[in-house]
């Protein structure tokens, strides 16, 4: 069974875990990229599903693109290769494509999430397994 890490950042983050269900899927409910990046040291997800939020203007902005890009660095330090499908405020998409140096995403989508495009991506993801 695949194991999905779905990291709620945000209320904008929509409940997907009877979608999940469905495909077979495991869901690791997370309420902060810190917890998620302290389970990966325990357990290496095949997908995650993770709100996007640009740093506008933060001090963080000349280093940090979005609240993503130590949990993307992460997968990397950890060795961990899971398909990653980011959700976007339309206001925000056009700085989604900035984390592609730090790691590939398998998707984007836009807020809200239409299930469809969703359980497309998620399929996908489970027939190309990413690296273990």
């Amino acid at each position: 069974m695949p194991l999905l890490f779905s990291i709620v950042d945000s209320p904008r983050h929509p409940n997907l875990s009877a979608l999940y269900q469905r495909l077979g899927i495991e869901e690791l409910r997370l309420d902060s990229q810190r917890k998620a990046i302290a389970q990966l040291k325990k357990q290496k997800p095949d997908i995650i599903v993770a709100d996007f939020m640009y740093a506008f203007s933060t001090y963080y902005q000349a280093t940090n693109i979005s609240n993503l890009d130590v949990l993307l660095n992460s997968l990397i330090k950890y060795d961990c290769h899971p398909k990653v499908i980011v959700l976007a405020d339309k206001s925000e998409r056009q700085h989604v494509d900035k984390l592609t140096p730090i790691y590939p995403l398998h998707g984007v989508l836009v807020l809200p999430v239409k299930e469809s495009e969703l359980e497309a991506l998620l399929r996908s993801a489970i027939a190309e397994p990413g690296e273990k």
